[in-house]
């Protein structure tokens, strides 16, 4: 039996690892190397230019700005979506009034999970087509709303003001998110024995008190993984993007992803795009592991 051992580890890891190196660790790799190229994409002619790529980046004030408006999503989207999300699911969970059960959710509380959650079961791109005929200037719903109870004033061009088009696609975004996370956290709420929430309660504590004193610690690292997940969400953007605004007005929109996308198949400078491929990847990791790091906190169990 000892002897078969090494054989079958071997039988089962070798070729999950080798699938995982040909198709995830490979892909990374060509992109550094291309990163280092004058490639076009399309032909075999190639040279290469070292960092130039990398320090022309330095001075290319779209990427920057797409950096900027990526820095803002990565901030106020999970802080909206998570907020939003905690607030739904204390709602439905211990938001009914007290009565003889004790503290309990509201009524029709599985029809408001169902509800909350409907933006996942859309595509996201089914999403931002949905929201580009809402913010339509015309016909759309969102003026039309508008002009029907009076506030003509209100109504704008939307996606076609630099002003509100960053804004109004940052919406959309919270909104697509925040149901998943209503569901997350009201399944890791139903987790927390309700003699806790009873205690909290008949000292007089207020719901808000008992959200950021009770039940957040208590879901700490739920929220920990979700602000990751929203974060990784926040530093792409790019199919939202490109579909409702195409990263317009005047740059008002952009991304890095769509800064990417474009540099890559419209300018046709596949070293270039590779190059802020590699920036936005470690981009990535560097937010992954400061979350991490910034939300270590000693675990608080409940039984």
């Amino acid at each position: 039996m000892k002897h078969g051992k090494y054989p079958l580890i071997v039988t089962f890891l070798v070729p999950p690892l080798l699938l995982y190196g040909i198709f995830v660790l490979s892909p990374y790799a060509q992109a550094f190397q291309i990163s280092t190229t004058d490639w076009g994409g399309y032909t075999n002619a190639y040279n290469y230019v070292g960092l130039d790529n990398f320090a022309r980046l330095l001075r290319d004030d779209q990427v920057w700005n797409a950096i900027k408006n990526n820095a803002i999503l990565l901030v106020v989207v999970p802080l909206l979506t998570i907020g939003l999300g905690l607030f739904f699911a204390t709602m439905v969970n211990t938001g009914g009034r007290k009565g003889r059960a004790g503290v309990v959710g509201v009524r029709g509380s599985a029809f408001y999970r169902m509800v909350y959650f409907f933006p996942q079961v859309l595509a996201v791109v089914i999403i931002a087509l949905i929201w580009r005929e809402i913010y339509h200037p015309n016909n759309g719903l969102l003026n039309a709303s508008l002009r029907g109870v009076g506030l003509d004033g209100l109504a704008a061009t939307w996606l076609g003001d630099p002003r509100t088009a960053f804004w109004c696609v940052l919406v959309v975004m919270v909104w697509s998110n925040v149901g998943f996370y209503v569901v997350l956290f009201s399944a890791a709420m139903a987790s927390i024995p309700r003699d806790i929430y009873e205690a909290v309660m008949l000292d007089g504590a207020s719901r808000l008190v008992t959200l950021l004193k009770v039940t957040i610690p208590l879901l700490w690292d739920t929220v920990q993984v979700a602000w990751i997940y929203l974060a990784i969400v926040a530093l792409d953007g790019f199919i939202v993007v490109q579909l409702m605004t195409d990263g317009g007005p005047n740059f008002s929109s952009d991304v890095i992803g769509l800064r990417l996308f474009n540099t890559a198949f419209n300018d046709l400078k596949f070293g270039y795009a590779s190059a802020i491929g590699v920036i936005m990847f470690f981009l990535t990791l560097s937010v992954a592991v400061l979350a991490l790091r910034a939300g270590r906190r000693d675990r608080i169990e409940h039984s």
